[in-house]
C-alpha cells in the first residue's frame, strides 16, 4: 500500500535532528510529516507565504527607519534560531532605504531562560555581538512572540553586554498569550490562536520555505 507521501507532491524536506521533516501539498492543503516517528501533521492554515513574509519585512524595515529616524544609531540582534536570518534581512531592507546597512548580531539565551534549571540539557549556540551596544538603538528580532518569556531572557542577555540607548523589539509574528508585560514593536502579522495551536515560521537557510502557519500541537510540534 502507498504511503501518505507517496500520494502527495513534496513541497520541501526540512533537515532536522533526530527526524526528517517533509513538508508537501495534496489537494490543496499543506501535509506535514514527521517521518520516523508515529505522527503526521496536517497545517490548519497557511498565513503567510515568502512574497507576504518579504513585504512584511520591507514594512517593518520602513517602520523601524521612521521610528528612529534613519540608520546611523541603529544595531539588529537576531535572537536564535530564526530571528538571525530575519534580522539579517531587515538589515538588507533597511540598507535599500537609507544606503547604510546597520550592524547585526546574534544572541543564544540558553543559560538566560527561567526554565535552564530543569532537567532539559540547553542546546547551545553562538552569541555574536561584535560591536558595542552602549547609547545605540537595538531592536532584537525574533520570529514568534508568544509568552513574552524568550523576550524576557533576551533582555537580560543583551544588558551583559553594556547599556544600549533603547531596545526595540521585532517579530514576525505575534500571536498573543502574553504572560508577562513585554509587546513587540513591529509586528508582521498578528495571529490570533489557542494554547492548542503551534504558529510556526519557517524561514531559509533553516528551512527549505519560507512561510507561517498554523498547526495542531501534538508529539511532533515544536
Amino acid at each position: 500500500m502507498p504511503t501518505a507521501t507517496q500520494n502527495c507532491a513534496r513541497v520541501s524536506t526540512i533537515k532536522q535532528r533526530p527526524k526528517l521533516d517533509v513538508l508537501c501539498r495534496t489537494n490543496g492543503k499543506d501535509i506535514f510529516f514527521y517521518e520516523g516517528g508515529r505522527m503526521e501533521q496536517q497545517a490548519k492554515a497557511v498565513l503567510m507565504d515568502g512574497a507576504v513574509m518579504g513585504r512584511a519585512i520591507t514594512r517593518i524595515a520602513h517602520e523601524i527607519v521612521e521610528h528612529n529616524e534613519g540608520a546611523s544609531h541603529l544595531a539588529l540582534v537576531g535572537i536564535v534560531r530564526r530571528g538571525v536570518p530575519l534580522a539579517e534581512r531587515l538589515a538588507d531592507a533597511i540598507e535599500k532605504i537609507e544606503g547604510v546597512r546597520p550592524q547585526v548580531g546574534t544572541l543564544d539565551i540558553s543559560f538566560y531562560r527561567d526554565d535552564v534549571t530543569r532537567a532539559i540539557a540547553p542546546v547551545l549556540h553562538a552569541t555574536n555581538i561584535p560591536f558595542a551596544i552602549d547609547d545605540t538603538d537595538i531592536v532584537l528580532v525574533d520570529d514568534v512572540l508568544y509568552t513574552g518569556r524568550t523576550v524576557r531572557s533576551a533582555l537580560d542577555a543583551l544588558m551583559d553586554f553594556g547599556r544600549p540607548s533603547t531596545v526595540q523589539l521585532a517579530v514576525m509574528v505575534d500571536r498573543g498569550h502574553r504572560e508577562l508585560p513585554i509587546r513587540a514593536d513591529y509586528v508582521g502579522k498578528n495571529v490570533p490562536s489557542s494554547h492548542e495551536e503551534d504558529v510556526r515560521v519557517q524561514i531559509t537557510p533553516f528551512d527549505d520555505v519560507d512561510s507561517v502557519g498554523i498547526w495542531e500541537k501534538n508529539g511532533g510540534a515544536r
